[in-house]
């Protein structure tokens, strides 16, 4: 039986999928005080803070694609948007949309600084030959 290794994933998709799992956590914690300080009828709290949760997970999955990106960058909108229910949400969606912007800008960085390093170190020539090619 032979194993298909995964694609690795770049420092841009890692660095995004994080912060939309950080985000995801912090939909719960904003269902939970919602519900907690009867701003919205529960139902309301529940199903919306339940799908948001959701959909923060799977574009988690599919930040590989162009896309994903996008649909990321909607949702930081719509987290700081979450300040219409709980005021704080208005700055704490800006910090988290912050450090997405950062992690954005930084992973792109790091992606391109390993495709340099990548391209250096793929030449064979470049590489001093190990002990089982010297016998």
């Amino acid at each position: 039986m032979t194993e298909t290794a995964r694609p690795r994933r770049s420092a841009t998709q890692s660095l995004l999928s994080i912060v939309l799992a950080l985000d995801a956590l912090l939909v719960f914690f904003v269902m939970m005080t919602a519900f907690g300080l009867n701003v919205l009828p529960a139902g309301i709290v529940f199903g919306g803070g339940i799908s948001l949760i959701v959909i923060f997970a799977l574009t988690g999955r599919v930040v590989s694609r162009p896309w994903g990106v996008w649909v990321g960058h909607s949702l930081q909108v719509v987290l700081i948007a979450l300040g219409f229910v709980l005021t704080a949400m208005f700055l704490i969606g800006l910090l988290f949309a912050a450090i997405w912007v950062y992690c954005f800008f930084t992973g792109r960085r790091l992606d391109r600084r390993n495709a340099i390093f990548g391209a250096e170190t793929s030449h064979p020539s470049d590489t001093p030959p190990t002990d089982q090619e010297q016998l």
